[in-house]
């Protein structure tokens, strides 16, 4: 192999290659008379810089600007806010806190990120958080007079935490200058569930677009807080109050959405827990929607329903001034009251008209005062025991038509045998019978009806009352909530995984109840065949329905339909005497009864249908 050496023409040739390169290098150097020339130009571009960014500072809201790690990012940021302002941004939240309430603020967007009641835990013994994890978001939507369309929920706003005495006070500022901004302004009081919030802009005047609205958008994801989801679901509700005092709701069972005017505030009701927006400026108009998230009874099943509103905000002197108020906290007739002046506690569901009335100011109170010193279960029954007493007039009205149709079932029966190619004359001779012998047979239905606007009150009460959530009684771990003495391997449709004992109880009972009332005159009445059917049914369809219903409201039933038993066989064993009922009836069909002006008409129209029926016509 030749070894290779360094001869002499290479040496000459790296020489000069070397001495080329150091020439080019001091030549590309520019001159003292050119470094100047640079300098100034360099001067020139910043100062324009400068004048560019002091122009957009008079003339454009300006956001705070994210962290912007290469051109993509700044690009996609410019894009979703149209270009309103940058300076620099300072991401981050701050806290507001008593010791019944904790929420976060953050600054992006100026909203509430968090909102978590600390006196209460759900079903599974997790904190009662109303907004958590992106669940709800706020924020305002305006065009600029230059025509680019601003979502503040894409802004970064300016933190200033402070006192006012004992309440905690955050200004959250989007600025445009020093003394040009939107800003929203939060105070939270100690002990209070009520957050005081206000909206207000300085020196926007000339960057509203007047021509076009403002908007307020609301939306909140409800998040599950019960064991059934289903059950928490009926009473998960959109409500709001109108200018005129007047309460309306959107659909509990169904997606609805509706335009409504003159709207005092709103409430986002989560059963037992609620998140309300009132202001005294009241929206004049709102797009209101709600939407039902749950599929089917689930334990992966997380939001329960979404809701949404969209109301646009006037501007005053071209201005926006709006004092408002955030409530975050428990559903609670007793909480809620305290906010008298903006009649929160009309968003409670206590039921319509009378009904409402009675639960609202009869049974609420009455209850809590029985609970203040019982056991909650035993308040149950106690609350029970003395309605029930206090309606045995009527119980007794009730069953004294009762008897009074069973003294008279063996002559029904003949004329029923007599006419029974006859149904008209059957009817006919009927009403004669029952007219002779003072007997009415409706008026077994007036006690039934008097009752109803006390069970109906009670059947809104139980689900609603705040005071008996996580009670315990028995083997109900919680009175609001259904009770389970079994869990399924499987699910049955209409009635679920797990097995209710109250249910079964008040099933029962219902179904003694109506054995001895329904039972013993299915034959008596004409023309109703399926009375026996019903007898059975009812039981059978309370057994189902209140399986995932609150076991409070179970205990009621089956503790009132068993003293209503009690109270019916006292009745008849030793009050009503069916002897002397029936000496009775017989005396009253001795003497002249006068028809009255219904009454007459009555046999008038079945003697012209009886007629007709002969004539053919």
């Amino acid at each position: 192999m030749e070894e290779k050496k360094l001869d002499i023409n290479s040496i000459i040739g790296f020489v000069l290659i070397f001495g080329i390169l150091i020439f080019w290098f001091y030549q590309s150097q520019p001159t003292p008379e050119e470094l100047e020339a640079q300098k100034a130009e360099q001067a020139k571009i910043e100062a324009a810089a400068q004048q560019e960014k002091a122009a957009t500072t008079e003339e454009t809201p300006r956001e705070t600007m994210p962290v912007l790690r290469d051109s993509a990012d700044l690009a996609a940021y410019k894009n979703s806010v149209g270009g309103f302002g940058f300076t620099e941004a300072r991401e981050g939240s701050t806290v507001l806190e008593n010791d019944l309430v904790r929420l976060e603020i953050s600054n992006l967007g100026g909203q509430i990120t968090e909102a978590v009641l600390k006196k209460f835990v759900t079903y599974d013994s997790v904190p009662v958080y109303l907004v958590k994890d992106g669940n709800a978001s706020f924020g305002l939507e305006f065009t600029t007079t230059d025509q680019r369309a601003i979502n503040t929920q894409k802004l970064f706003f300016e933190p200033s935490l402070s006192k006012n005495g004992d309440n905690q006070v955050l200004s959250m500022k989007a600025k445009v200058g020093a003394d040009r901004f939107l800003e929203y302004r939060y105070e939270l009081k100690p002990d209070d569930y009520l957050l005081d919030f206000n909206i207000r802009s300085q020196g926007m005047a000339g960057i509203f677009d007047k021509n076009q609205p403002i908007k307020l958008n609301w939306e909140v994801k409800g998040i599950r807080h019960n064991k059934s989801i289903q059950y928490g679901n009926r009473y998960t509700r959109l409500t709001y109050n109108h200018d005129d005092g007047n309460i309306s709701k959107l659909s509990e069972s169904s997606d609805d959405e509706e335009i409504e005017e003159d709207i005092k505030w709103l409430s986002y009701r989560q059963h037992f827990f609620s998140s309300i927006l009132a202001t005294s400026n009241h929206f004049k108009t709102a797009e209101l929607r709600s939407q039902n998230l749950v599929e089917e009874e689930s334990p992966e099943e997380h939001f329960t329903k979404l809701f949404s509103t969209s109301a646009p905000l006037e501007l005053q002197a071209g201005e926006l001034a709006y004092d408002m108020n955030w409530y975050y906290g428990p559903t609670d007739v007793d909480v809620l009251e305290h906010y008298e002046e903006l009649g929160l506690a009309d968003s409670i569901p206590f039921g319509w008209g009378i009904f409402g009335w009675i639960n609202r100011y009869v049974f609420t109170p009455f209850y809590g005062f029985l609970s203040s010193f019982l056991p909650f279960g035993i308040a149950i029954v106690v609350m029970t025991i003395l309605v029930r007493l206090l309606m045995s007039p009527v119980t007794y009205k009730s069953y004294l038509s009762q008897a009074k149709m069973k003294v008279l079932k063996p002559e029904i029966t003949e004329l029923g045998e007599k006419y029974k190619d006859n149904a008209m004359k059957k009817q006919q001779e009927t009403m004669k019978l029952y007219n002779k012998a003072g007997v009415s047979p409706m008026s077994g239905c007036v006690p039934a009806l008097l009752q109803l606007p006390i069970f109906y009150a009670l059947f809104m009460f139980f689900p609603t009352s705040f005071a008996l959530r996580q009670k315990s009684f028995l083997w109900a771990e919680d009175l609001s909530s259904y009770d389970t003495v079994a869990q399924l391997p499987f699910t049955i449709p209409f009635y679920g995984d797990h097995v209710s004992l109250f249910p079964i109880l008040a099933s029962v009972a219902i179904f003694f109840y109506m054995m001895m009332t329904t039972g013993q005159n299915m034959q008596t009445q004409p023309g109703m065949p399926n009375m026996k059917f019903i007898m059975y049914l009812s039981p059978l369809m309370m057994l189902f329905f209140f399986n995932n219903y609150a076991s409070g409201l179970s205990l009621y039933y089956f503790v009132s339909n068993l003293i209503t038993i009690f109270i019916m066989l006292a009745i008849k064993n030793f009050i009503l005497d069916e002897e002397k009922i029936h000496a009775q009836i017989q005396e009253n069909k001795k003497k002249p009864k006068k028809e009255n002006k219904f009454q007459r008409k009555m046999r008038e129209m079945m003697e012209q249908a009886e007629q007709q029926k002969k004539t053919g016509k």
